[in-house]
């Protein structure tokens, strides 16, 4: 298992949270597999023990989700026991999880955005302009809470107004900004040096410690659900939101996957869903005839 993680890590260079989560389900199945078939040697296990164990998770009230993450996991893990020779079948190879029924990706509208940035919404001290500074950061380029928590100050390039983003993998890329974030930016920095803030990492705490994971996302949900009623109200969301506005405004959709970070074009295709959506309702609002 550790060979197989050190290749997720160096070889895959994976983030941090898959690394930890394979593990985890891993040692979900190895832990299965000992309490159920009397043996916990992942190797040796069977397509019908893999079987059981997603038989297992269903039971549990596990989502289809969660379920197909941890398959993902196995399904990974075995492949590259397969290639490495340690095995001779791959116990999971035909083995599918359960249907994942398709939801639209959440998002924030327009009009909601632009009450949240509103300056009279965050407090006139460091932390109410860094607040405002890490929503609009999120919302006007779509990065990951991963890769705004990594983004250090050599990464902010204030006369060329981009950022170099560290996405999945170690894949680097260039992400745009409107001018009045560049002043925002501007003005953060200036605060930060005044404080006596000198940690390199873009955003910080009054501590001058790095941002964490929660942090973020209770900031995003304190000032989110000011504007919003939305069930969920994350950091992804805010990612969700920027991608979708791009499109209904008649972005190129190759240019919002380059800008996203995704590898291919069905990641990004999601969104376009949201825009055929708005599509609709536009018809039925305008038409004369779409009442009938």
């Amino acid at each position: 298992m550790d060979e197989f993680l050190n290749y997720l890590s160096f070889q895959k260079r994976s983030s941090k949270h898959t690394v930890t989560a394979y593990r985890k389900d891993l040692e979900q199945f190895q832990t299965f597999l000992k309490e159920n078939q009397q043996h916990d040697i992942l190797n040796t296990a069977t397509y019908k023990q893999a079987r059981s164990f997603v038989a297992h998770l269903m039971e549990q009230k596990q989502t289809a989700k969660s379920v197909n993450r941890k398959l993902s996991a196995l399904k990974s893990y075995y492949k590259y026991q397969l290639k490495s020779g340690c095995i001779l079948v791959n116990p999971v190879q035909k083995l599918k999880g359960p249907k994942t029924p398709k939801r639209l990706p959440e998002f924030v509208d327009e009009k909601a955005m632009q009450r949240l940035l509103q300056p009279e919404c965050f407090a006139n001290t460091f932390e109410g302009l860094r607040d405002k500074v890490v929503l609009d950061v999120l919302y006007q380029t779509g990065m990951r809470r991963s890769e705004l928590i990594q983004l250090q100050e050599s990464d902010v390039d204030i006369h060329g107004t981009q950022f170099k983003v560290l996405g999945k993998r170690n894949k680097e890329r260039i992400i745009p900004f409107h001018l009045n974030l560049k002043r925002n930016l501007e003005s953060y920095l200036q605060v930060k040096r005044e404080e006596g803030l000198t940690n390199s990492c873009l955003f910080v705490t009054k501590r001058n410690e790095p941002f964490q994971a929660h942090t973020v996302y209770q900031l995003v949900k304190k000032y989110l659900s000011q504007v919003t009623s939305l069930k969920k109200k994350s950091p992804h969301v805010l990612r969700h939101t920027f991608a979708t506005h791009l499109l209904n405004d008649g972005s190129n959709i190759n240019a919002v996957k380059e800008l996203l970070g995704h590898a291919n074009l069905t990641a990004t295709q999601i969104y376009t869903h949201n825009t055929i959506e708005k599509l609709k309702q536009h018809y039925k609002q305008a038409h004369p005839r779409s009442g009938e």
